[in-house]
């Protein structure tokens, strides 16, 4: 795509969006899912009417084809309003369902899954993380998928599987092969619809007070002798943790990208409030040398993190997830501390406004802390990039 038809396209996101999705962020906040998602279903189709629905998915599935490169650009719009993904589709888990299934789908997972899925005729969730086990260790899990003929029987008990509420099937990391001599190669990925008998929805868990529903949820499952054809399996047995590192490769430019938006938006209250707010008869807070500072500061920063994740997105394009591991872990903790210090920088020029729902601010306040533990904590991409670069020392 060339620059000026990419800048065209951002535009008209960008047009879309401070028209037609942030003037719903209160409501997204504040009441209840089910109550406001047929205000956001009419958005999705106005989307798709507008001609901007699927803009990182193939052409042959429905998209537009955009690179990772590209989309990281759109991922910023997006991001500059709690619902934008969703609203244009491109929400995490489907995301990152979607390409996992066109990476290692096979031809009937792919018209029975990914087709509604690419359309947003139904939503998904991915089932990984276990109370029981750290969620940094990723290869430790109890949940398992015994082959009891032509299906697997699954038990175990998983938590933040996001936006089960709602969600048509799930994929669910399993072991199924646990003698395997090697801890990476002995969980598998499975499709679960949810309507399988044994799946059950213990709850919406509540994200330091919030309990949203619908994609937006994060929920604790349990899986009792659940039933799925070994046909639902995605990819090989044991192939597990391979495809969930290939699905979160791109995932992590999604978040990062996504960050990103949140944080432009994060520097406008923040700037604007400098520009606006007496502290004094005829003092603007903006003329404190402290908030001149967060001022310059974040706007460095985050220039740097754009840099850092487009540079990223390049050279996965071009020369794949595993060449670009280390830029990967960096970008991951690297931007996630970089939108944690702006939304602080911002809250505290807020105020008492910040505490409040008055601005999106205390929402990714609240949700975004986790930016710093899903998809990796920040220590392990720390210790994990440290060790390979003093390898190529040694």
């Amino acid at each position: 795509m060339t620059t000026n038809i990419l800048s065209d396209l951002l535009s008209h996101i960008r047009q879309f969006v401070d028209e037609e999705v942030i003037p719903l962020e209160k409501l997204l906040i504040s009441r209840p899912w089910a109550e406001i998602s047929p205000l956001f279903d009419q958005k999705r189709q106005a989307v798709k009417d507008a001609g901007l629905w699927g803009l990182a998915l193939p052409v042959e599935y429905g998209g537009q084809g955009l690179t990772l490169a590209e989309f990281g650009r759109v991922s910023e719009e997006l991001g500059r309003t709690p619902g934008g993904h969703y609203v244009f589709g491109c929400q995490a888990p489907d995301m990152g369902n979607m390409e996992l299934l066109i990476h290692a789908g096979t031809e009937a997972q792919q018209t029975q899954y990914l087709l509604p899925l690419a359309r947003g005729e139904i939503r998904s969730c991915f089932s990984m993380t276990e109370p029981e086990h750290a969620g940094s260790n990723p290869t430790w899990m109890s949940t398992t998928a015994v082959r009891d003929g032509d299906e697997y029987v699954i038990n175990g008990h998983k938590w933040f599987t996001t936006a089960a509420d709602g969600a048509s099937f799930a994929i669910v990391m399993a072991v199924t092969n646990p003698e395997a001599e090697s801890r990476h190669q002995r969980a598998s990925q499975i499709i679960v619809p949810l309507d399988t008998p044994g799946f059950h929805i213990e709850r919406n868990i509540s994200v330091m007070g919030d309990a949203h529903g619908g994609w937006n949820s994060h929920a604790e499952v349990w899986y009792e002798n659940a039933r799925a054809p070994v046909d639902n399996l995605i990819g090989e047995e044991g192939k597990g943790f391979a495809l969930a590192q290939m699905r979160l490769g791109p995932g992590r430019i999604h978040h990062c990208m996504r960050w990103i938006g949140i944080c432009e938006r994060a520097f406008d209250i923040l700037c604007s409030r400098a520009a606006q707010r007496e502290v004094a008869p005829g003092r603007l807070l903006g003329v404190q040398g402290m908030v001149q500072a967060w001022i310059a500061e974040s706007r460095a920063e985050i220039n740097a993190a754009r840099l850092m994740v487009l540079d990223t997105a390049r050279k996965i394009d071009t020369e794949g997830a595993y060449a670009a591991r280390d830029e990967i872990s960096l970008i991951k903790f690297y931007v996630a501390g970089v939108l944690m210090r702006v939304l602080d920088r911002t809250l505290q020029t807020l105020g008492g406004l910040g505490m409040s729902d008055d601005t999106p601010i205390a929402f990714w306040y609240r949700h975004e802390r986790a930016s710093r533990i899903y998809d990796g904590p920040d220590e392990v991409h720390k210790m994990s990039v440290a060790r390979r670069i003093l390898q190529r020392y040694q």
